[in-house]
């Protein structure tokens, strides 16, 4: 059934925002989006606010003195970080929402906008991936600490609506990617893993790249700036409890994704699958229904579009990026 809502042109018109994570990936075009519609847009530095220390939650608060508060602040990484960190990334994303979420509402903050993760899907999750099967198991084991400490939010905004009647949502946004994602080999996700390999590669006359895996598991991906314009729209018009998709309903394999990736950066070498690495999740793909009924939300981005802003825009970054 749909929600229906009202579009009010001067909704975010001088409202103050404070956008943790802000500055970063996700954050950077969140933010833009919140300031072209009149937003006034807090967005607490990681130097001057460790969001992890309550002392810091409560600064970030106080001196914002928000209406809203989005959270996308998180410690993320790929699959061999997650492996290696497994605690480092439980603890960390845990205390963060945990705080905020409180703080938010003890203070009086209006909203509270929780970012989670597809993560938090258990690993044999009925395809597509619908809301309501989020705790029908267990999550892939690899990112597991990370899925449940990000889920907690959930549990946390549901809580606190049901005993205080607070305002709080949570969107769970499938694996993103675009101009300004994470392309450090040691961390980063498998698009811009890719890009980066291919590009280097093809650079250095090297004819085969090493891919983790079989490339038999799939993936759906959502381009960043559509992302951004989701949150938006639910950090306006959405107040429910249940969660909610962020995704484009395009399922790839990631053995097609390196195919497409390698055509789109020029690479014609040869592929090697290392089977004795993790393929991950079997396969990843939301339902988006509740998204589009719930707030007008619907991708814009085509997947080959997306990708090839996002290769673009690394050629570009490139030498600064290598001299970092």
């Amino acid at each position: 059934m749909r929600t229906t809502w009202t579009d009010r042109p001067d909704y975010w018109k001088q409202r103050r925002v404070v956008v943790t994570g802000g500055a970063g990936f996700l954050g950077s075009f969140v933010v833009a989006r919140l300031r072209t519609r009149g937003a006034e847009v807090f967005v607490p530095r990681k130097q001057d606010y460790d969001l992890v220390q309550l002392d810091a939650v409560r600064a970030v608060l106080a001196e914002a003195q928000p209406a809203c508060v989005i959270h996308l602040a998180a410690r993320v990484g790929g699959i061999g970080a997650n492996r290696e960190h497994p605690a480092g990334f439980f603890y960390d994303n845990l205390m963060m929402g945990a705080q905020l979420l409180h703080e938010a509402w003890r203070q009086g903050v209006e909203k509270f906008v929780a970012i989670g993760t597809v993560c938090a899907y258990p690993k044999h999750t009925p395809v597509p991936f619908r809301e309501d099967d989020l705790w029908n198991g267990y999550p892939e084991e690899t990112n597991a600490p990370y899925g449940l400490a990000k889920k907690m939010l959930l549990v946390q905004a549901q809580a606190y609506r049901q005993e205080y009647g607070y305002n709080g949502i949570f969107l769970l946004p499938v694996n993103l990617y675009g101009p300004g994602d994470n392309f450090d080999p040691a961390s980063s996700h498998v698009i811009p893993a890719l890009i980066r390999k291919c590009l280097e590669a093809r650079e250095r006359g090297e004819g085969e790249i090493v891919v983790w895996g079989d490339g038999s598991p799939t993936r759906e991906f959502l381009y960043v700036d559509d992302a951004a314009e989701g949150i938006v729209l639910a950090s306006e018009r959405y107040g429910g409890p249940e969660p909610v998709n962020l995704g484009s309903a395009f399922e790839i394999s990631i053995r097609d994704l390196v195919d497409t990736i390698a055509r789109l950066t020029g690479f014609e070498g040869r592929i090697v699958w290392d089977t004795s690495k993790p393929n991950g999740q079997p396969r990843r793909k939301l339902d988006v229904s509740r998204a589009e009924a719930a707030f007008g939300f619907r991708s814009s981005t085509t997947f080959e579009d997306g990708l090839r802003r996002t290769i673009e825009w690394y050629r570009q970054q490139q030498p600064a990026l290598a001299a970092r």
